[in-house]
């Protein structure tokens, strides 16, 4: 193999391939701490002028739903059902601000 010299080609050789391998580890221990903190991180999302609250995880787990006895009207169900539904979209959106933030760019990497 003519010109071959045998090594990494590219790498610089092993002391480069152990440094990326030594911040591949790092970025990865750095990640699994973000998603530790994303399980316990809660936002809220309201509706109605606080007539709903839902509570989740960062991670988008519901933890809890408060609903204002004045947002219950037997008469108008669909009204309490969309006061719900903007409630859990409010929070989802916190909750997707709140990965972002934590994640930064390690969210788009799938790991």
């Amino acid at each position: 193999m003519a010109g071959y010299r045998g090594g990494f080609g590219g790498f610089g050789g092993g002391n480069q391939m152990q440094n990326l391998m030594k911040q591949a580890q790092k970025m990865q221990e750095e990640m699994m701490k973000a998603q530790q903190e994303l399980e316990t991180l809660e936002v809220e999302g309201t509706a109605g002028g606080g007539l709903v609250k839902v509570t989740m995880t960062a991670k988008k787990v519901v933890t809890a739903i408060e609903i204002n006895p004045d947002a219950v009207d037997v008469e108008d169900m669909t009204m309490l059902e969309d006061l719900i539904v903007a409630a859990l979209n409010d929070g989802y959106s916190k909750a997707d601000k709140v990965y972002n933030e934590k994640m930064g760019p390690m969210g788009n990497l799938g790991l």
